[in-house]
């Protein structure tokens, strides 16, 4: 192979390097520098020497190790267990301020946030900080960056809570009864105790279900901790008394079945509810488009009309939430020492849903009093 430039490798180096066979001396070395121009006159002088049979070859300069990058250290995150639902749009992302290839020494606030619209131009802050500014600081602190990341302003949404007064929620729930008791028993679970949807769906197992100790341990909830989840006395009766699943009913020759009927679990069926296999999920269902369809159902049922973004089966959280600040007289603490709620944030919004002691003194202030006719006593009128 004749002597020649080979150019700089993004990520390799950055200098040019000289290699190949010139009269019969082979060589291999940096040139040193990322000028091409430059490059060109040390590829001559080489030469030259050669010719004059005065090359020697020039001892390899070690050139400085290159410096991780983000990919990098995104890596080595997954390997050690890291979330990786948000990574991968993040480190696909090309363009002048993607992350992947960005060394983790420079990348601070500013880098973040231009990334950041980057992958999401038009997200709103709540999904920046979510699907962005989160997995991006996980990254970093796993790599024993512990930089301070300001999320984008916004990004806590709106403290704006809409719940469900007791007349509401228990017609709701006696609607979901009769939907089916399954569905019935599963919205009351989530009532009167706000566990989220996927941890009711997914996490809760029968094994975990203590009715003596009025308690449902849940191995694994969306913080990755295990969560030992109070069960009321009305709860703890419903489960006791609830009938086993239905049997699945059979295609006969030339019939035809209800829709949606054939596809009823025929697992555990005929079996008492509470006599199940251990192993078995609690609640049979899954989340999916056929479970809120039967929220809606029932919902419209009872005539609840809620917003279309608290039309679903948070509104059940936000409820207890509620509940457990009005009636069960918690504050910001005390929601979060209920297990439900890792960050006070999150739990503060509850403690807008009633007037503060202070704004009830209100009744206190003055107001006019009832006018009074006066009589003429002697006249009697």
């Amino acid at each position: 192979m004749p002597l020649s430039l080979r150019p700089p490798r993004k990520g390799k180096s950055p200098n040019y390097t000289i290699r190949g066979t010139y009269l019969g001396i082979y060589v291999e070395r940096t040139a040193g520098t990322p000028e091409l121009r430059v490059a060109k006159r040390i590829l001559k002088d080489i030469k030259d020497a050669i010719e004059r049979g005065d090359y020697r070859p020039a001892p390899e300069v070690a050139e400085a190790p290159r410096p991780p990058t983000f990919a990098d250290a995104a890596l080595a995150y997954l390997k050690a267990g890291g979330e990786a639902k948000f990574l991968s749009k993040i480190i696909e992302a090309t363009g002048p301020h993607a992350l992947r290839d960005m060394p983790l020494t420079e990348i601070d606030q500013i880098a973040i946030d231009n990334a950041a619209r980057g992958v999401y131009p038009l997200a709103p802050a709540t999904t920046l900080n979510r699907q962005f500014h989160t997995p991006v600081s996980a990254v970093l602190k796993h790599a024993g960056i512990e930089r301070k990341i300001r999320r984008p302003k916004g990004w806590r949404g709106s403290k704006a809570t809409e719940w469900l007064e007791p007349e509401q929620a228990f017609a709701v729930v006696a609607e979901a009864h009769k939907i089916e008791p399954e569905f019935g028993l599963f919205c009351l679970t989530l009532l009167y105790t706000g566990m989220r949807l996927g941890d009711a769906t997914e996490e809760a197992l029968l094994r975990g279900l203590r009715l003596d100790q009025a308690l449902l341990y849940l191995g694994a909830t969306k913080n990755s901790e295990p969560r030992p989840v109070h069960l009321p006395p009305i709860v703890v009766q419903a489960f006791r008394k609830q009938p086993p699943r239905p049997t699945r009913p059979r295609k006969a020759a030339g019939m035809l079945l209800a829709n949606g009927a054939a596809g009823r679990s025929r697992q555990g069926a005929g079996v008492p509810f509470l006599e199940r296999h251990p192993d078995e999920k609690l609640f049979r269902f899954c989340k999916g488009g056929r479970l809120y369809k039967m929220l809606y159902l029932a919902l419209d049922r009872a005539g609840v009309v809620l917003p279309k973004r608290m039309r679903g089966f948070h509104i059940f959280c936000h409820t207890y939430g509620t509940w457990m600040h009005r009636y069960g007289g918690l504050d910001t603490y005390g929601l979060t020492r209920t297990g439900r709620w890792k960050d006070p944030d999150s739990a503060d919004r509850y403690k807008h849903t009633m007037a503060s002691a202070e704004a009830r003194r209100a009744d206190l202030l003055p107001v006019p009093q009832a006018r009074t006719v006066k009589r003429n006593w002697r006249s009697g009128r």
